[in-house]
């Protein structure tokens, strides 16, 4: 954060004015027992631990003398260095544009349980293995049970199991293909957690939830940590700041939008669309355990192309902003509800065949093509 703080005293009440310039979105509250500078949103998670966090509007309440000093004195920065002194670099440091859990738990971390002055308290997620039950959602009924998970970088893998006392784990999830991304509002939990790996090349979704906000961010960052230590071993050559950004990813969209088959005389349906870096899969429900059908997305190097609207003689489609993909091997053609779906959905598409296709996603763009 970047600011300039004024201060200036008033009568003899010593209430001071403070005026802020800034970088950071709206930090119009501070801190003032922390001496932080915070955003409107994260000031309300500074509540939830008023025992160790007051909080007060920069341009509407009241300020002592004192309190401006202390601000002075203290400031983001060197909050910073005092908290965050031993920050795991796998550690996932949320932004404003992060669910409310994320910036919670790391205001938790950071400020009320003090884990990166203490490497002892860093354990539930650095240790390498990590045991413990989640909720997970049923693939056909979507009924969330009980589940036993296991994740041990020893073996690669995160793995759950169906009983308690099972010997064989229900499934095995690779850690080199393993993803983990926040989705409160399509699994309706503030703590749902997507889970995605591949299975025979195919993308397998899992739905999981815990009651309490620590255990989640803990499993997320757990994975991370088993990501980027694998990644160290497959990329011995890369550095830190390269491989951070593979650990774990958001999607670069969701949303609906109607599709027709490949020889474009079928009728429209609508589906639930999410882009995965080059990975286009459509489903019939968003929490849906396997996608439908997936849609390589290469780059305009290879002759991948973006439109908008589809062709002349198109028939069946219901919502009228149409999108054509053009690939080397034949036309995809989609169907958005708005003039907007459509705009975001083709600069979103864009963005990815903008971009130069690295050697290992030619084998993937092979496999599609061969896919029965």
């Amino acid at each position: 954060m970047s600011w300039w703080l004024y201060r200036h005293t008033v009568q003899e009440d010593f209430v001071c004015e403070l005026v802020l310039f800034f970088l950071f979105p709206d930090p119009e509250w501070a801190s003032y027992t922390l001496g932080v500078f915070v955003c409107h949103s994260c000031s309300g998670l500074h509540r939830n631990i008023a025992q160790i966090s007051k909080v007060k509007s920069v341009m509407l309440d009241p300020w002592s003398s004192s309190e401006v000093e202390f601000m002075d004195s203290v400031g983001n920065n060197a909050a910073n260095t005092k908290y965050e002194q031993i920050v795991p670099a796998f550690y996932y440091r949320p932004t404003h544009k992060d669910c409310t859990l994320l910036r919670d738990q790391w205001i938790r971390a950071k400020y009320e349980r003090k884990e990166f002055l203490c490497v002892e308290k860093q354990e539930p997620y650095s240790a390498g293995y990590r045991e413990g039950f989640l909720w997970k959602r049923g693939r056909d009924n979507g009924q969330y049970l009980s589940r036993k998970f296991i994740l041990s970088e020893r073996e690669g893998v995160l793995k759950y199991f169906n009983k308690n006392d099972a010997r064989e784990p229900k499934a095995i999830m690779k850690i080199n293909s393993l993803n983990a991304t926040f989705q409160p509002a399509k699994i309706g939990t503030t703590h749902g957690l997507q889970i995605t790996y591949l299975k025979d090349n195919s993308t397998r979704n899992i739905f999981v939830y815990h009651e309490e906000g620590k255990e989640m961010v803990d499993w997320f960052n757990a994975i991370r940590a088993a990501r980027f230590h694998y990644l160290q071993v497959a990329f011995p050559g890369a550095s830190t700041s390269e491989l951070l950004p593979k650990l774990t990813r958001n999607y670069i969209k969701e949303g609906y939008m109607e599709k027709t088959g490949p020889k474009h005389t079928e009728g429209f349906k609508k589906r639930w669309f999410t882009m995965d870096d080059r990975r286009l899969m459509y489903f019939k429900d968003p929490l849906d355990a396997y996608a439908r059908g997936e849609v390589f997305i290469g780059s305009k190097e290879n002759s991948y192309v973006v439109l908008p609207g589809l062709p002349p003689s198109t028939q069946g489609n219901h919502w009228q902003f149409g999108i054509t993909i053009v690939t080397p091997d034949r036309k995809f053609l989609f169907a958005c509800e708005t003039e907007e779906d459509q705009t975001d959905w083709i600069a979103a598409l864009q963005t990815v065949i903008n971009r130069p296709m690295l050697p290992q996603e030619y084998a993937v763009e092979a496999y599609f093509k061969h896919k029965p």
